[in-house]
């Protein structure tokens, strides 16, 4: 079976996209006043957290692009979801559809890795 150039690192991405979607779903909870504020939008936000988590995703596991991309989804819809039920926090379908484009670009960001590094 063939691996991409990264493999050797797999463990460490494993770990890091781990660490990531604890960090990300830990901030996604915090209540709005206590909530790191960053100079671009909210949905600048989800769609940069899930090119990370995207490209983690392919880099530390062995799962097809389609299987990631409904990982990555389902996770969005889960904070989403878990921002409903937490006060002073609201959930929204486009940010659902920000963490899809995210994932969308860090999978196709993992692919073009692939390609300029083999």
């Amino acid at each position: 079976m063939r691996r991409y150039p990264l493999y050797r690192y797999h463990r460490q991405f494993r770990l890091l996209f781990v660490v990531t979607l604890i960090a990300i779903y830990i901030l996604a909870l915090l209540p709005q006043a206590q909530a790191p504020q960053f100079h671009w939008s909210d949905k600048a936000n989800h769609v940069f957290a899930f090119v990370v988590l995207g490209l983690l995703l392919r880099l530390g596991f062995r799962i097809s692009y389609w299987q990631s991309l409904l990982l990555l989804i389902g996770y969005g819809a889960f904070i989403e979801l878990s921002q409903y039920f937490t006060p002073d926090r609201s959930a929204e379908l486009a940010d659902i559809g920000a963490d899809t484009i995210g994932s969308f670009v860090g999978l196709k960001l993992y692919k073009y890795l692939c390609r300029v590094l083999r």
